[in-house]
């Protein structure tokens, strides 16, 4: 019996949901009370394991303050380039990256940094340190 592995319109549409939850901090929990679920199917959409209909989306968007249209910008569309990305998107890399807790803690202190020449610096640390790890896996 073969698994079939997610749409990645569905995977992108639950990456966007749990960045965007994870910004508010709230729980998978927490979310899955507002929408009548169990924190495991909020958990399945958040992976693109299941598909999330419009009516919920409608409801999700709601309950995480965005717009339906915040959930899909920059993902897979209809128009495809080589990266499978609709034009002027971010690498696949960058969603990853601020899906994640840390990223989005990276991301929210980063901004906050209002000297270009400190941010500048921490970004010159941070290439060393990954330097020494390996090439980019870009």
């Amino acid at each position: 019996m073969s698994t079939k592995a997610p749409n990645p319109v569905d995977k992108y549409v639950g990456s966007r949901v749990r960045m965007r939850r994870i910004m508010l901090g709230m729980s998978q929990e927490k979310l899955g009370e507002a929408l009548g679920l169990t924190f495991q199917q909020v958990q399945k959409y958040e992976k693109g394991t299941n598909r999330v209909g419009a009516s919920r989306l409608q409801q999700i968007s709601e309950i995480l303050q965005v717009p339906v249209s915040f959930l899909f910008d920059g993902g897979p569309s209809g128009a495809i380039n080589g990266d499978g990305f609709g034009e002027g998107a971010s690498p696949a890399y960058v969603s990853d990256f601020l899906a994640t807790s840390e990223g989005l803690a990276l991301t929210r202190a980063f901004t906050r940094i209002s000297d270009s020449k400190m941010r500048r610096s921490i970004v010159e640390l941070v290439e060393q340190i990954a330097s020494r790890d390996g090439p980019d896996p870009r």
